[in-house]
């Protein structure tokens, strides 16, 4: 049962961390929206690899669940297939890359062996995906010149997960370092 809670508020808690980013992604960078859904810098997209790489399966489910709801709810409420795919690849991107990661550096659920070198080739490899598995189904509905936007999706996941990764390397950094040297 306590395993269960845990589960739970990661769940919770990578909702939460969306959410919160979503809305400050748009009241700094609205104007940077190439079209709905796709932003020159996008910081939910941070959020999106780190709670994976954090909270693993449980990060995926919050993902999942939060991506439904802003699709449906938020950016396409009159268009159900394409919010019901789309929170399926939004979240089906970093846990690809999250299982990529547990298999080719053995990563760690502490993610100790989490070196920058491999950090940045998550970011890029994720930055990648992500707008890969979205433009992949824009081309299966149909949807013509999709390159500008694959190279927006793609910019914008970069900038954003760089922003996010960065900025929480450094508010960790502004922490007292433990008696046992652990961060």
């Amino acid at each position: 049962m306590k395993q269960l809670r845990l589960q739970a508020m990661m769940v919770l808690a990578t909702m939460l961390l969306f959410v919160a980013m979503l809305a400050i992604n748009e009241w700094l960078f609205t104007r940077f929206e190439f079209a709905r859904g796709i932003n020159w810098i996008y910081l939910p997209a941070g959020i999106r690899l780190l709670c994976t790489l954090l909270f693993a399966e449980a990060g995926a489910i919050g993902l999942l669940l939060v991506s439904w709801l802003v699709c449906f709810f938020f950016f396409f409420p009159d268009d159900p297939v394409r919010s019901f795919v789309g929170g399926i690849l939004a979240s089906l991107a970093p846990y690809l890359i999250y299982r990529i990661a547990e298999k080719k550096y053995g990563l760690h659920a502490s993610l100790t062996n989490l070196t920058p070198k491999r950090l940045h080739v998550l970011i890029v490899t994720y930055s990648v995906a992500s707008p890969l598995l979205h433009h992949i189904w824009f081309a299966l509905q149909g949807q013509q010149e999709i390159m500008q936007g694959f190279l927006t999706m793609f910019v914008g996941d970069l900038m954003g997960t760089l922003l996010v990764i960065y900025s929480v390397k450094a508010a960790l950094s502004l922490l007292p370092s433990s008696p046992h040297g652990l961060r």
